[in-house]
């Protein structure tokens, strides 16, 4: 009998190591990193966003071709000035209370108290008073949310908003029950029995730094639509070898590409998968007065020795990257057409002999022979290492600067980006919407993700143009105007729009790749026999 009950407990663990468990309807996958937190309030990493995607749920969602479709909101009605949405009644958080209107109030105040710091505090402002009340202008209650009753949420725009319904996707704008979070405290978000969940699964299990598991949820108003019964959070790694490995061992159901694991995949015969993940990958600029930075000259310099097409395609080197002219990336839409079809840029053309140039006019002023050393920080990633190499080569070689790289861990990266311990850093940005404001106003000077800190008045006045008008040719206007901007201070330096190569399991079917929201999206997956 002992013999017996052995063997069942070792093919037990066995089972739950298979990538995919048609009998369990299980998929096993791996995250590059730890979540941070799972805080909706607070979360900016797309690591907790893709948590969160799978276990809260906002008013509306994505279907599986990127449409708006109903989320907790089961319809709503739009104008110039309002969005009234209608919510189901069979909406419910994890510990069987109804999710309400008032949660959604509760959740809004809470971003936008100026007390609170929330980082994406600055995506309300299309919400009538929010900017006033994020400043001190204004009260919480004088923000335009309010709760008609348990089933009705009326929200006020401070101007037209073409965007605004789309806004209602991101976590930022997802319900937090009143009662449960100020029970939690600061330990909201933080384990899981300190969240509540709303969404297609919940988290059941969480080993910092080792393994989650999130199984579907009993509780979600559309679970007979819910495929899978589990989602195993098998492994924790950054490292692109070890992942390769843990797919071809039959470890996990899809696998995330580096540079040289693309090579060994493609030579091993496996099927690459490849898609535009919609992001921005670029160098951030500490433009603070007590920065070397802040001088426009030396970051001028570094935009004058950097190719993006060299940086692509010979130190990313991943298929589904594309070389970054402007900070707005190519698939975003313009009047007519693609943004960047109808306001081109062209390439900044290398020139080593001004570049340099520069940083000696700089030195020069400074009474030094060479400036400072410059910190870069990065995560501590193959990546985060091979492009902080190439940098720290590239600036010593042609500017003669003396780079230090900064290698943190995710979590204290994010820290210390925060806090602006750093001059460069390597930096992405995916979008939150589906308009061209989720990059412009990453630069806005009261954008807490403004790490830089970046500050111009001729900046923040077409990003306003940008996100209060209704005219999509005065829009697109502000946006090309936004974009020389950015050329001529540098206050970011774009490096490439972010690709995807990735291998998945022949028999896990239905998972959506797509550029906004939780990415990869298994809420429909499926498991074949």
């Amino acid at each position: 009998m002992r013999i017996l009950l052995l063997l069942l407990f070792v093919s037990a663990l066995a089972c739950a190591d298979e990538a995919v468990d048609f009998e369990s309807r299980a998929i096993t996958i791996a995250l590059t990193q730890e979540p941070p937190n799972l805080d909706t309030t607070r979360t900016t990493d797309l690591v907790s966003f893709f948590v969160i995607g799978h276990v809260n749920e906002g008013l509306i969602r994505y279907d599986r071709r990127g449409n708006l479709v109903p989320g907790v909101a089961s319809s709503w009605e739009v104008d110039e000035r309002r969005i009234i949405f209608k919510l189901r009644p069979d909406a419910r958080w994890s510990d069987g209370s109804r999710v309400t209107a008032h949660d959604f109030v509760y959740a809004w105040r809470l971003l936008n108290d100026p007390g609170y710091g929330a980082p994406y505090a600055g995506i309300m402002y299309p919400i009538r008073n929010a900017e006033r009340v994020q400043s001190g202008a204004a009260g919480l209650t004088e923000l335009g949310v309010r709760a008609r009753s348990d089933d009705t949420l009326e929200v006020e725009l401070e101007s037209p908003c073409g965007y605004c319904l789309g806004l209602m996707v991101h976590a930022a704008f997802y319900p937090v029950s009143e009662r449960f979070h100020k029970a939690q405290a600061d330990t909201y978000g933080a384990e899981v029995d300190k969240l509540l969940y709303n969404g297609p699964f919940k988290l059941v299990e969480w080993v910092h730094g080792s393994r989650m598991r999130l199984i579907k949820n009993p509780d979600y108003w559309n679970r007979d639509a819910i495929n899978l019964n589990e989602i195993r959070v098998g492994y924790i790694t950054e490292d692109n070898r070890t992942r390769l490995n843990l797919f071809r061992d039959n470890r996990i159901a899809l696998a995330r590409l580096g540079a040289e694991t693309v090579v060994d995949a493609a030579a091993q015969g496996m099927r690459l998968r490849t898609f535009l993940s919609g992001g921005m990958s670029y160098l951030s600029f500490n433009t603070a007065n007590d920065r070397l930075l802040h001088d426009s000259r030396i970051r001028r310099a570094i935009q004058l020795v950097f190719d993006p097409d060299q940086f692509v395609n010979k130190v990313i080197a991943i298929p589904g990257y594309r070389p970054a002219y402007s900070f707005f990336p190519s698939w975003l839409q313009g009047v007519d057409g693609k943004f960047v079809d109808e306001f081109p840029l062209e390439p900044v053309p290398v020139d080593l002999v001004e570049a340099r140039r520069l940083i000696a006019e700089v030195a020069d002023e400074l009474g030094l022979d060479r400036l400072p050393s410059i910190n870069l920080l990065t995560v501590t990633s193959p990546t985060g290492t091979k492009i902080a190499e190439y940098f720290q080569g590239l600036l010593q070689q042609q500017l003669g600067l003396d780079v230090r790289v900064d290698q943190q861990i995710f979590k204290l990266y994010i820290d210390k980006a925060r806090n602006g311990s750093f001059d460069i850093a390597l930096s992405s940005w995916y979008p939150d919407f589906d308009d061209v404001v989720t990059f412009a106003d990453l630069l806005a000077s009261w954008n807490p993700n403004n790490r830089g800190g970046y500050k111009s008045a001729d900046y923040d006045q077409a990003l306003h143009t940008l996100m209060r008008s209704v005219d999509p040719l005065e829009r697109m206007r502000a946006a090309d105007r936004l974009q020389i901007i950015i050329r001529r201070d540098v206050p970011v330096l774009p490096m490439a729009e972010t690709g995807s190569a990735y291998l998945q399991h022949p028999k896990l079917r239905g998972v959506i790749r797509r550029a906004l929201g939780a990415d990869p999206d298994y809420t429909f997956a499926e498991v074949l026999p």
